[in-house]
């Protein structure tokens, strides 16, 4: 009589799939939404288990655009693009 152990379940889904996305695409799109997106898709896998790599991406990417964007408008760096530089 031979014992086989059980085969290993299959890796659970993501439950938030289409709101993990949604926050990626944001997080370019429009940072301060993907960020607040992604924060809640993260969130929401975390509770169920499962390791959402796109989400934390989502915010990552999101966080670094709000700031470069900052400084880029602190230093006047796209002033000229708009039209509104000195000359």
């Amino acid at each position: 009589m031979a014992y086989y152990q059980a085969a290993p379940p299959p890796a659970a889904a993501d439950p938030n799939r289409t709101l993990t996305i949604v926050g990626f695409v944001l997080a370019f799109l429009c940072s301060l939404a993907g960020l607040i997106i992604s924060i809640i898709a993260y969130n929401k896998s975390k509770a169920v288990g499962y390791k959402n790599n796109l989400a934390l991406a989502g915010i990552i990417i999101a966080a670094v655009l709000m700031v470069l964007s900052v400084i880029l408008n602190a230093t006047g760096a796209l002033a000229g693009m708009y039209g509104t530089g000195t000359n």
